[in-house]
């Protein structure tokens, strides 16, 4: 008897452990154990138990269902080894995968494909590419499936000659006109800013499906041409809610506001991608009240947002210190029981420190189980920005124990925290610790951040110098740093030299000669003053751009600004105004001290 035969016995003993480890892991209802042993073929084979594999994310699990395959000699069969590798690169166990693959002595070519897709599953593109050059060295014959994976890898890997040699292939094979792998190529190319070569294969498709034009469209939108993407989107012939997105992206990416909102508002049928991007778009142009009018018309249509689309509202509420919307929101994902990722997790963190609210958004913080960079820097700036400066450096330092290097971003934080506290000596020292240790040249934040500690310190002659210093060009900010400094510690000399400096980078910026007029007037210097008002009168300067404040009632942010009458209820408001300000001067005509 050959050795791969078991006996029935042992073969009952197989079966009942078999039926046990699948009952233990809830993936098998309780049937008759006779009915098992009767047909034991048809329970391995059974399509069933191998839907099951999908489930399967231990390797643990996977190795007691191969040792299983391997008594019962499954493991040369090449339609359920396919589906086994299937779930290996699924499950990320791509090198059990691959020695499951090395035990066949004859894999056919839906086995290659399986592990060829699993390599790309996997984000190994480059090997993806060296297994079907093993897979033609064999002798197996390609399919359309092998190089639609294949042009995926190539993409992936930015591999644009062999990205060209697998296009013949799929010449050589007879597949030039196979809608689903031309559609491949259209994305290899246009991903490569190939947009010549990617239209080419586009016009030679002789029946085009939706995904075909959609690729196409989105080619143009990815290197910003939109013209070409709306002619094309315009032409054709029937459009779906995939090509209707990616045409209100596209505009997004180039902050076409405008032009988004209109084909949102055309769409007769729109799904979360739809409503999660025009979001995004309001939300990446600044626009945030706009992003959560359109967040409040999705959930109020009984649309269900994901965590993509709930990390960007959040965010919106960040920018717009809306706290209260934010705290709705975050019960919205409790009571969801969404999952609180890196993520929406990073975005909650970001909104309460923003909004002031620094004890939940700690607690939001040590409740992640993973955090990374953008997490910790959040931490870490809202703690600064709030004076908390020692906190922010104890945080700093744990970022540190916990492995996750800083980056540039990190450090304008720090430095600022450093401001905040007057910690000099500390300040220098990160500020050195920066380039020394972790290799980040200072940019012109850091060194603004820098100024701005020197300054407030009153070491203006030290701020100069490092200005003096800098390896790139003072900009605006770092005048201004320096200029405040002036009036905080009465320095004309310094502050003219500052004005002097950014007069000639805004020379249309009345600030700064606000803040020069306001040094000289309290030096009652005043025939300075008048000179710098002929000045700005001669430059035609005047304050622009007023101050904004929000109010936050019924889930709507209500924006004002000086002298504004933007707003749909500016004449009651204003006439409220004008009725408080005659109580108070009544108040004031009858008050007797």
């Amino acid at each position: 008897m050959p050795s791969t035969v078991l006996s029935n016995n042992t073969l009952f003993k197989v079966v009942q452990m078999f039926v046990r480890f699948y009952r233990t892991m809830g993936y098998l209802k309780p049937f008759a154990i006779s009915k098992v042993t009767q047909d034991t073929n048809r329970v391995i084979q059974s399509q069933t138990l191998f839907s099951r594999l999908k489930t399967f994310c231990k390797l643990k699990e996977l190795e007691t269902f191969y040792c299983f395959m391997i008594k019962n000699n499954s493991h040369q069969d090449c339609f359920l080894m396919n589906q086994f590798m299937t779930a290996c690169s699924t499950s990320g166990q791509l090198d059990f995968a691959v020695l499951a693959y090395t035990q066949m002595e004859n894999p056919n070519v839906f086995v290659h494909n399986a592990l060829i897709r699993g390599f790309v599953h996997c984000f190994f593109p480059v090997q993806a590419l060296e297994f079907y050059l093993q897979m033609l060295k064999a002798g197996v014959s390609p399919t359309s499936f092998t190089f639609s994976s294949l042009v995926k890898a190539c993409t992936l890997a930015s591999a644009s000659q062999f990205g060209k040699a697998i296009h013949t292939q799929i010449w050589k094979n007879g597949l030039e006109y196979h809608v689903f792998v031309q559609t491949s190529l259209i994305d290899f190319y246009s991903s490569l800013g190939k947009i010549t070569e990617s239209r080419k294969v586009f016009d030679e498709i002789p029946e085009r499906d939706a995904f075909a034009w959609t690729t196409m469209v989105s080619g143009y939108t990815k290197i910003g041409y939109l013209n070409s993407a709306k002619e094309l989107f315009d032409a054709m012939p029937e459009k779906n809610t995939a090509s209707w997105n990616t045409m209100i992206d596209g505009y997004s990416r180039l902050g076409n506001v405008e032009s988004a909102e209109l084909l949102f508002n055309q769409m007769n049928k729109r799904d979360l991608i739809t409503w999660t991007t025009m979001i995004t778009c309001y939300s990446q142009n600044k626009r945030f009240k706009e992003a959560l009018s359109v967040f409040n018309e999705m959930t109020d249509k009984g649309i269900n947002p994901d965590e993509v689309t709930m990390a960007t509202v959040i965010s919106a509420c960040a920018h717009l210190g809306a706290l209260e919307l934010g705290k709705k929101i975050h019960s919205y994902l409790t009571e969801n029981m969404f999952n609180l990722d890196i993520y929406v997790g990073s975005a909650l963190v970001d909104m309460y420190a923003k909004c002031g609210s620094l004890d939940k958004a700690l607690v939001v913080f040590f409740k992640l189980k993973e955090k990374n960079l953008f997490c910790w820097n959040t931490m870490i700036e809202g703690l600064a920005v709030h004076g908390f400066a020692a906190e922010a450096l104890y945080m700093f330092n744990q970022m540190q124990r916990t492995k996750i290097k800083p980056n540039g971003v990190t450090f304008v934080s720090v430095l600022s925290a450093c401001t905040h506290a007057g910690l000099v000596d500390e300040g220098r020292r990160i500020f050195l610790s920066m380039t020394l240790d972790f290799f980040i040249p200072p940019k012109i934040e850091h060194y603004g951040c820098m100024v701005d500690l020197l300054s407030k310190a009153g070491l203006l002659e030290d701020a100069l110098e490092l200005i003096k210093g800098m390896n790139i060009e003072p900009n605006s900010i770092i005048w201004g740093a320096i200029l405040g400094g002036c009036k905080l510690h009465r320095n004309l000399t310094i502050a003219q030299v500052a004005v002097n400096s950014l007069i000639l980078l805004e020379p249309y910026n009345s600030g700064y000669y606000a803040l020069l007029l306001n040094l000289y007037a309290e030096e009652n210097r005043w025939s300075e003053v008048a000179k710098i008002r002929a000045k700005m009168k001669e430059l035609g300067v005047e304050k622009s751009c007023p101050g904004s404040s929000w109010i936050e009632t019924d889930r709507k942010i209500h924006q004002f600004s000086a002298s504004d009458k933007s707003h749909p209820n500016s004449s009651e408001i204003y006439s409220l105004l004008d009725e408080l300000d005659g109580h108070l001067k009544l108040a004031d005509t009858l008050y007797t001290p």
